[in-house]
């Protein structure tokens, strides 16, 4: 069978899966936000941000197949498809649907097993971080902030990793929402009132700020900020939804947690 050999990946996450999987050779062009794995971003060409592409510079490459993720890459797939290339939208918005993806992404350039086995590795450390998390006396409440103006909570995958890790998240109930408009948290007084342990942020694409936190109005109520447990994960660790996140993104909740735990008694 002959597999898509040039595909060009608009997102970070497929671009890593396929040099996980050791199929590297097959990426012709990443996005311009690519960072993981480094080399990828000295090898090969960057042809897209994340909600606009170089669709002509894309052209130019003749992929037979590019990559892309969810509706906010809606008109780039659409503007490739009229231009004759073969288009695949991911839309995974959990960590299941992350596995999902890598299943996926393996079968579709032929490498099935490898696929599995990176898959199975991860679903086994998955299940050894959340066995010690059921073993904390108790679990901290942890709020997870993606955007800063307006505020906007954790995504679905998000609040699933900081379960495993052993938090709860404090905004759970809008996580399973589509779109980021929709976990917008319209009043701020109201993480006061569900008084994180934890404040964890990752401001996709800009540094987060503590000090600004902190500086909210009645945020110094907050027990994460009057003990000065407010951290940064960066985007590029917690917010892709693919490998990163399944790595280093829970393995920074984790240690966040733990030691949330140790210097408290709990």
């Amino acid at each position: 069978m002959n597999y898509p050999s040039r595909i060009a990946c608009l997102t970070d996450e497929t671009v890593e899966t396929l040099y996980l999987l050791g199929e590297q050779r097959r990426v012709v062009g990443i996005s311009g936000y690519s960072v993981r794995p480094p080399e990828a971003r000295r090898e090969k060409p960057k042809v897209s941000a994340f909600t606009s592409a170089k669709i002509d510079k894309i052209v130019a490459l003749e992929p037979d197949l590019v990559l892309g993720f969810s509706n906010l890459q809606a008109e780039i797939a659409a503007q490739l498809i009229r231009e004759g290339i073969a288009v695949h939208v991911f839309n995974q918005r959990s960590v299941e649907g992350i596995l999902r993806m890598i299943t996926l992404l393996g079968a579709m350039v032929g490498a099935p097993e490898k696929a599995a086995a990176l898959t199975m590795q991860y679903r086994q450390r998955l299940e050894i971080i959340r066995a010690e998390a059921a073993a904390l006396p108790r679990r901290p409440r942890v709020y997870f902030e993606e955007w800063d103006a307006p505020i906007i909570s954790g995504i679905r995958w998000v609040a699933e990793l900081i379960e495993v890790a052993g938090g709860d998240d404090c905004f759970a109930e809008l996580s399973t929402e589509q779109s980021a408009k929709q976990r917008i948290i319209a009043d701020p007084s109201e993480v006061v009132r569900r008084a994180p342990d934890i404040i964890i942020g990752s401001w996709c694409g800009k540094k987060f700020r503590p000090d600004q936190v902190a500086a909210r109005p009645g945020w110094h109520e907050i027990p994460a900020v009057k003990n000065g447990r407010v951290f940064e994960i960066k985007s590029c660790d917690i917010l892709q939804p693919g490998p990163a996140a399944l790595t280093d993104g829970l393995e920074q909740m984790r240690r966040i947690i733990r030691q949330w735990s140790e210097q408290t008694g709990h």
